[in-house]
């Protein structure tokens, strides 16, 4: 599912207009960067943590020319589901 056919789905569940809703989840995100600007995670009952975490530098080697390459570090959000999301998918899958 790509963010268009995302924010239509969204935009029929909630009743609000497709603009209406891309600017509510625009405004979403931009609070969720504010929060990781400052080094918080954001938790979503339900759903999960969503969080910064540094990846440190690393070396990296071409695997056709074999150039090593050093790669900076850098920042990167890491997810983790809620158990309540856990049991609600595994049980999707075991009914079918």
């Amino acid at each position: 599912m790509n963010n268009k056919q995302f924010l239509t789905e969204l935009s029929g569940r909630s009743g609000l207009t497709l603009p209406d809703t891309g600017k509510r989840a625009d405004d979403l995100i931009g609070v969720m960067k504010g929060i990781w600007q400052e080094g918080d995670s954001v938790s979503l009952s339900g759903f999960g943590v969503l969080e910064v975490r540094k990846k440190n530098e690393r070396v990296s080697v071409n695997p056709s020319t074999g150039v090593r390459m050093l790669i900076p570090p850098k920042l990167a959000i890491s997810y983790k589901p809620s158990p309540l999301l856990k049991e609600r998918l595994n049980s999707i899958d075991r009914n079918g």
